[in-house]
């Protein structure tokens, strides 16, 4: 008698690829729902103008998220990002007031969240203190010294630099930030599908026990992780204070949780192990088009912040409970 192996004893391609990606494909069909309602709610939602604009304020987000993307799948977390943005940000303000060209002063600035991410990630990973509490350190003590070196007030960069050109500048039609932003996507989707740091990334995140004793230096590429996040969380400040003409410690408030969100929504699992950097970028598409069409809609600003927790929380649950449930019993069925 002779019998024949299957690999596929149950289920479908199609059941599978939908299991596979069920999370995915969720925050995906969120993503163009969203575009649909805020289409019908307002005429110019979809106009070149808004969509261009719509990219250009969705870049601090989009790049700091890629970056978080890696620290959420080792199992981490960053929540020193906004005040990291805010540092960068006034930072930024001073040194050109000094008369700093401006070339140097962003390789400055990108060393100095090199730097922020580098004795973060030291903390969490040589000396074993929990991500949440160094990040949390680091979320007050940045800020507080963004304060104290702004007094509080916003500080002016001149326009007549060719600084602002980061944040103002059009290139082929499309504004700066989204060319950097689509950079950043193109070196994190690289770094993360096609490279053995990528790899290393999440097997940490799987098991960080099992991965050291594969030979894989954890300690190490978690500090990397972190000094990602630095870079990124950096750059973003630089984007915001030459988009903006200013540099203030009260920017990017609130910033982290926004980033967090956009992680989350495109399905990287805050356990680690796994990440996602196509949903990722759709998670930040998709708070960026809330935010923007709840204001095209005249919201009132005092329900935005509700309505926009409200979505999102209704789209984690449905990605983590309904669409996860439907492809999976469509796989049993199968």
């Amino acid at each position: 008698m002779t019998s024949t192996y299957s690999s596929r004893p149950q289920g479908s391609r199609l059941a599978d690829l939908l299991a596979a990606h069920a999370q995915l494909l969720s925050i995906a069909g969120f993503f163009l729902i969203m575009v649909v309602i805020f289409s019908i709610a307002s005429p110019v939602f979809l106009s070149t103008g808004n969509i261009l604009n719509l990219v250009r304020q969705t870049a601090p987000i989009l790049i700091v998220a890629l970056a978080m993307t890696f620290v959420i799948t080792t199992g981490g977390i960053d929540l020193s990002v906004g005040s990291v943005v805010a540092l960068i940000n006034a930072s930024c303000a001073i040194i050109l007031q000094m008369g700093l060209p401006w070339p140097l002063a962003v390789i400055g600035l990108l060393m100095l969240g090199a730097a922020i991410g580098a004795m973060q990630g030291w903390f969490i990973a040589y000396q074993g203190i929990q991500a949440f509490i160094v990040t949390l350190a680091g979320l007050s003590a940045l800020r507080g010294i963004a304060l104290l070196m702004t007094e509080g007030f916003s500080i002016p960069i001149s326009t007549d630099l060719g600084f602002v050109n980061i944040g103002r500048g059009w290139f082929l039609g499309v504004p700066a930030p989204a060319w950097i932003a689509f950079i950043v996507v193109a070196a994190g989707f690289i770094t993360f599908w096609g490279t053995r740091f990528g790899r290393y990334v999440t097997a940490i995140g799987a098991n960080q026990e099992a991965a050291r004793r594969s030979g894989i230096s954890t300690k190490r590429i978690v500090l990397w992780v972190y000094v990602l996040t630095g870079v990124a969380a950096a750059l973003a400040g630089i984007i915001i204070a030459a988009r903006l003409g200013s540099g203030s410690s009260n920017a990017a408030v609130g910033f982290e949780l926004e980033v967090i969100a956009a992680v989350v929504l495109g399905g990287t699992s805050l356990m680690g192990g796994r990440g996602s950097i196509a949903g990722t970028v759709l998670g930040a598409l998709t708070i960026g088009v809330i935010g923007n069409g709840l204001i095209l809609s005249h919201v009132s600003p005092f329900f935005t912040q509700i309505v926009t927790g409200s979505i999102i929380l209704l789209a984690v649950w449905l990605n983590a409970r309904v669409f996860s449930r439907l492809a999976s019993g469509s796989r049993r069925k199968n």
